[in-house]
């Protein structure tokens, strides 16, 4: 009988470890992407200023070519299972689906660390948003998304990996959190 509740109280333990760590994931995405929103809005002023002075004539593209990356890997796995394209107005669409979903499922693995090894979450969520972002150059680089960091703009690895500290520390404050909500 005590092996049954020690089993229980195990599977209760992880089950609120990912609980939290699903939450700690949502606000860790939500404080990215209001940084990413504040940086795009930025962009567009200065994009909006300099093309004041030019002629607006810009030669038509793929919207895919500048397609974010969260969408591009939807337009991927949605080509490769059904082997249909996506047409472009799904792009928005795309991009927040994946990004959301990626950035709250991976506060799973946060939750989980934390029930194996707590620390600091001034250090382990900067820590945790780190790993986040190399391990998307270790998914994204070989499906032919993104090219290697060395590649990019100094300013531009800074920026993503801005975002990236913040979405970590978010997930951090985050499962800190709902760890004091379930007191």
């Amino acid at each position: 009988m005590e092996l049954a509740r020690m089993r229980e109280t195990a599977g209760s333990a992880v089950a609120g470890a990912l609980g939290r760590g699903l939450a700690a994931g949502l606000v860790g995405t939500a404080a990215m992407t209001a940084l990413q929103e504040v940086m795009a809005a930025r962009r567009r002023r200065a994009a909006a200023q300099a093309a004041a002075g030019g002629n607006g004539s810009e030669p038509q593209q793929d919207p895919w070519a500048k397609a974010p990356a969260p969408a591009q890997l939807a337009r991927l796995v949605i080509r490769g299972a059904t082997g249909r394209d996506v047409p472009p107005d799904r792009i928005p669409l795309f991009t927040n689906a994946v990004h959301w979903g990626y950035g709250t499922s991976m506060g799973i693995t946060y939750g989980l660390v934390q029930r194996a090894r707590r620390g600091r979450p001034a250090v382990q969520g900067p820590l945790f948003g780190l790993g986040v972002w190399a391990s998307s150059y270790a998914t994204l680089v070989p499906l032919g998304l993104y090219k290697w960091p060395w590649h990019y703009k100094a300013t531009s690895i800074a920026k993503d990996l801005s975002y990236h500290l913040v979405y970590g520390s978010g997930v951090a404050a985050g499962y800190r959190l709902a760890e004091r909500a379930r007191r």
